[in-house]
């Protein structure tokens, strides 16, 4: 009998310390800020980058167990850190599975799923255990929670309404954010087009169609086959592009990517990467690909981290935007960190202003700042987001 009590009492003080502690250990050892200096931000950056639009096309900061409207000691973003680096628009998306290593170069669709790990230590509830669908929605309420409580702070990007009046919210002196929702990888549909409705009702507005394995939409850029578009992935497209939302193929392989411009006249966003001719590692699709992209009037965000751009440091990620501008054009350029993404990255987003510096270092002009930092981003949504929100 004392046995068995003494072995209960260890299991819920184990339960205890894994669920109390067990989220923050986690996060800090998947996204971490390499040891650095302060940057050293010149007055003239300083008033520049204060002047800037900024927006990043990619963070997974709501999948950690951290309340968002407080700053952290752990993990990239939250809104005292984008109001700190002067963030305006910030795209919010949703991971709902990850296969066990995250392997670049090839995954089973059918390998252990970390996310559920996550889900349990995080003690999400019961429904989200089995369901990708509800882990998505789960994440989109977190968000829509803090612009309830909050509107001054936080504004979901439904429509061009919504951006419009985050932009004048600002203009007014007030920092609110626009958030943009997306959902990293289509698996989350779960097999149904009737599931795209309920995460735009939700306010998702932009759809990654893969992760890191081949889904029901097709081939990923890190699955098996390499494969292009399922007749599922084909109907999928056509239905995103019916509700006015947006394409991410961040993770499509580069026959997906072939089949969608093919069949969709929308412009696609590729939300977190780098290129090729800069960084040659499986992360990255091909520089001509990336040329089509963009002749198409799609929008490809620089990302922060070692596979992306090889170099990870300020100077290593303006390298990557320079190649990106030289190949592709300004216009085409934005920021996607993919920050909380379980990378490691050199600064987190109240440090910005680091990449303003390095851009002036190396003789950017300031038009292209602002076109990079944020302008396209603003540009870009004002195009494709649906006009109103019906």
């Amino acid at each position: 009998m004392r046995w068995a009590l003494t072995v209960g009492l260890i299991f819920v003080a184990a339960a205890v310390i894994v669920f109390s502690l067990g989220p923050g250990r986690l996060e800090r050892s998947l996204n971490q800020v390499l040891d650095h200096e302060p940057y050293a931000i010149s007055a003239e950056a300083k008033a520049l980058h204060a002047d800037l639009i900024v927006g990043d096309l990619h963070t997974d900061s709501t999948l950690w167990a951290r309340d968002l409207t407080q700053r952290a000691d752990r993990g990239h973003v939250d809104l005292p850190r984008l109001r700190e680096a002067n963030v305006a628009l910030q795209a919010f998306t949703f991971v709902t599975r990850s296969p066990k290593g995250q392997n670049y170069e090839s995954n089973d669709a059918g390998a252990m799923d970390n996310i559920t790990l996550v889900a349990l230590i995080q003690r999400w509830p019961m429904a989200t255990w089995s369901s990708l669908t509800e882990r998505a929605l789960l994440q989109a309420q977190k968000l829509a929670q803090i612009e309830r409580e909050d509107p001054q702070s936080l504004r979901i990007l439904r429509s061009r309404d919504d951006l419009e009046s985050v932009m004048q919210a600002r203009a007014k002196g007030v920092p609110m954010v626009g958030a943009l929702l997306g959902i990293e990888g289509s698996h989350a549909l779960e097999g149904s087009l009737e599931n795209i409705d309920r995460l735009r009702d939700a306010g998702v507005r932009m759809f990654g169609l893969h992760h890191f394995f081949d889904n029901a939409l097709g081939g990923s850029l890190h699955g098996t086959g390499g494969g292009g578009l399922s007749g599922f992935g084909r109907d999928v497209v056509k239905r995103i592009d019916e509700r006015d939302a947006i394409i991410d193929v961040a993770h499509s392989s580069e026959q997906s990517v072939r089949d969608v411009l093919a069949m969709s006249a929308s412009p696609l966003v590729v939300s977190h990467t780098g290129f090729q001719g800069y960084c040659p590692t499986p992360r990255n699709i091909g520089d001509e690909l990336m040329q089509q992209i963009a002749r198409g009037g799609g929008l490809i965000g620089v990302g922060y981290w070692d596979a992306a751009i090889c170099d990870v440091s300020a100077a290593g990620i303006v390298g990557a935007i320079r190649y990106g501008i030289d190949l592709v054009g300004v216009e085409h350029v934005a920021l996607g960190s993919d920050y909380d993404g379980s990378t490691t990255v050199p600064f987190d987003t109240s440090e910005l202003a680091a990449l303003t510096q390095e851009m002036l270092n190396q003789n950017f002009s300031e038009e292209e700042i602002r076109k990079v930092m944020g302008g396209n981003m603003l540009r870009f949504l004002q195009k494709s987001l649906p006009a109103n929100d019906p």
